[in-house]
């Protein structure tokens, strides 16, 4: 199975990739054995991936970087890179390539200590590959420091480095750095597309992969979550609820604050094992025996760490309950529909006797206001207000109304 097949509802995007990887294919090859390079390529230097939330603009990225490393025999009969079965496209793939190094943001930004030995290695040659790929998960996460070493790097990149940009939309990166990119944006999968996936990819029963599909809107990751991951269904379920525990002032605060520690539980079992594996990692590599205590001198660096998995911890509680929030509003989104009479397709039809009896206790004003009291507190969480107090604040909104 190619790699192009992970990249759902996105053919456009595929061809245009996979005709850029051919092109860079031939670069390669041509310098290696000295031929004259194509005269006209569809292959540049940085690449700026776009689309809305759970388009897959990552999986598309890391797709093309395993393409771009493909090391199939099959290329030589004209076959497309990106067979997904080699060295290099499963190494790329899974993360441990040695010429792709990714960069994500650990906490609300992307910092320049985080991309200086990364904007360093994009001025070698590959160690092995074909390519040397520097792919930026949340280039909008990018500050200032951090944004201009990175535009330096894409200005005078090395013959063979490739930059990949992922971002929710181009106003989100320096125009200085999006104006050296070509831009691809990707659309939000189909249901059916999504569905189809899951059935296919992860084995999941038809009606289950259709449910999740159709709750999260196209959503791949989060449809994919929800769809194998009981502990999901089981936080979705308790999140459609809470609109009917607002009758009280004393209600509303108890709503807030499971929803808030629903979130933390949630980042921490995310990030217990990987701060477990990091932590065994480094000690390693410092000299610690099993068991044993740390070299002197290694204390900073462990603290460094340690500082950094905090970060990560609090971004991964700020996503989760980003995501209890998303849920909010699609629930909301369905009673104004009800309200207003619309076909457009539920996406909690499970729960279709709960929004009938919301639609039946509100006006769609009153529906209106309560979709925006989410959207304001969404956006007190990105300024970095305390959750507990955005929630409360949501909260009582909404049962006000």
């Amino acid at each position: 199975m190619s790699v192009w097949d992970d990249l759902v509802g996105q053919e456009k995007v595929s061809e245009q990739l996979a005709a850029a990887a051919r092109d860079a294919d031939a670069l390669v090859t041509a310098a290696v054995t000295g031929t004259p390079p194509p005269e006209a390529s569809k292959m540049t230097h940085a690449w700026l991936f776009t689309g809305p939330p759970g388009a897959g603009i990552t999986q598309t990225a890391r797709s093309f970087a395993a393409a771009l490393q493909c090391v199939s025999p099959d290329r030589a009969l004209g076959g497309t890179p990106g067979c997904g079965f080699c060295d290099g496209c499963h190494t790329a793939l899974v993360g441990t390539h040695a010429d792709v190094s990714t960069v994500a943001a650990v906490g609300a930004q992307i910092l320049v200590d985080d991309m200086r030995d990364t904007v360093r290695k994009s001025f070698t040659s590959p160690a092995n590959g074909r390519w040397q790929v520097i792919l930026v998960e949340d280039a909008e996460r990018l500050n200032e420091k951090s944004a201009n070493a990175v535009l330096k790097a894409v200005e005078e990149p090395a013959p063979r480095t490739v930059w990949l940009l992922c971002a929710p939309s181009v106003e989100d990166v320096l125009p200085t750095i999006r104006s050296r990119c070509r831009h691809l944006n990707l659309r939000t999968p189909s249901v059916d597309a999504v569905a189809d996936m899951l059935v296919r990819r992860d084995g999941v029963e038809p009606d289950v992969a259709a449910a999740a599909a159709r709750a999260t809107q196209g959503h791949i990751d989060r449809a994919r979550r929800l769809a194998t991951d009981p502990a999901a269904r089981e936080r979705r379920a308790t999140v459609l609820k809470l609109p009917l525990r607002l009758d009280e002032i004393g209600g509303c605060l108890k709503a807030a604050q499971e929803l808030v520690d629903a979130a933390a539980d949630d980042a921490k079992a995310l990030a217990e094992e990987t701060d477990t594996k990091e932590t065994e990692e480094l000690k390693a590599a410092l000299g610690a025996a099993q068991g044993g205590r740390l070299p002197r001198g290694t204390a900073g660096v462990m603290k460094d760490l340690e500082d950094k998995q905090k970060r990560r911890r609090t971004r991964t509680q700020r996503d989760s309950l980003d995501l209890a929030l998303t849920g909010l509003t699609a629930l909301y989104r369905d009673v104004l529909a009800l309200q207003l009479g619309s076909r457009v397709a539920i996406a909690n039809s499970d729960v279709e006797d709960t929004l009938e009896r919301i639609a039946r206790g509100s006006s769609p004003e009153a529906t209106l206001r309560r979709i925006e009291a989410i959207a304001a507190c969404r956006d007190a969480l990105d300024r970095n207000v305390a959750p507990l107090l955005a929630v409360e604040a949501m909260t009582m909104a909404l049962r006000s109304g």
